[in-house]
């Protein structure tokens, strides 16, 4: 993986993209990665795994069963510490 300071991407921005066609390209502002450049290829295949990882939790919750409307209010009441008339505790 290649990188280059911010300033170098603004200067070589051609070369950047070229770089970024072969391998994903960091970028650095003051010695820390601030970005990350990466092909529109590259890019698509992420954007698949996520959503299979998202399709997946998606099937395993549906065959888990999950929590409903009331479930899930009494649980948010619960970690909120909310009393069932909705008012906070404190």
């Amino acid at each position: 993986m290649t990188t280059i300071t911010s300033k170098d991407a603004q200067n070589r921005f051609g070369e950047l993209i070229d770089t970024a066609q072969r391998e994903p390209v960091v970028i650095t502002r003051r010695d820390r990665p601030i970005a990350v450049v990466i092909s529109n290829e590259q890019y698509k295949r992420l954007e698949a795994l996520e959503d299979a990882l998202w399709a997946a939790r998606a099937r395993a919750a549906a065959a888990g069963g999950y929590a409903g409307d009331e479930e899930t209010r009494a649980l948010f009441q619960e970690v909120l510490g909310i009393n069932a008339d909705s008012t906070p505790d404190k």
